[in-house]
């Protein structure tokens, strides 16, 4: 079992020193949805809501939130990120109502991963999505949000068995 590494001798909240820890090519790919009704979903994808192109908002602010995940995390560090992908798919969940499905992928190359601005990322995609559809309707329902697989660093890589 890992240990807590962000802790002081005091028990007081602390920041890693990862200077020590070599520099590795580093990824990590993180999951988070929103369900929509079926007006949300048809106003998203006919781009008739009056804020504009949902998704591509959605999807700039998620770079942004990746980009800045380091200024509202607390213990994160800033890290010069080399890539990030926000991709979406729909699903229809029952008669009335969809789900859009949100993956944000990170890749560095660093002393330190990336599943915190992945998972940072989806969620502030997410929100957006509500954000700007709200409205319409406040119904909508976020999550869950989860990291899927990271790849690099001390403790190797991780995939999530079952997808939510």
């Amino acid at each position: 079992m890992a240990e807590f590494t962000h802790f002081n001798e005091e028990g007081r909240a602390k920041m890693v020193d990862v200077s020590e820890k070599p520099e590795t090519a580093r990824t990590a790919l993180a999951h988070s949805s929103i369900t929509v009704s079926d007006d949300i979903y048809r106003k998203i994808t006919n781009h008739e809501l009056k804020k504009g192109d949902v998704l591509a908002v959605a999807q700039v602010a998620a770079v942004m939130a990746a980009k800045k995940t380091w200024e509202i995390i607390p213990m994160c560090h800033p890290i010069p990120l080399t890539g990030v992908n926000i991709s979406f798919s729909w699903e229809q969940v029952q008669q009335t109502q969809y789900r859009l499905h949100i993956a944000a992928s990170i890749k560095t190359k660093g002393n330190t991963g990336v599943e915190m601005e992945a998972l940072t990322a989806a969620s502030v995609c997410a929100l957006t999505v509500y954000d700007m559809c709200k409205a319409v309707d406040k119904g909508m329902i976020i999550g869950p949000t989860y990291l899927v697989e990271k790849t690099g660093g001390k403790n190797g890589d991780f995939r999530r068995s079952e997808q939510n």
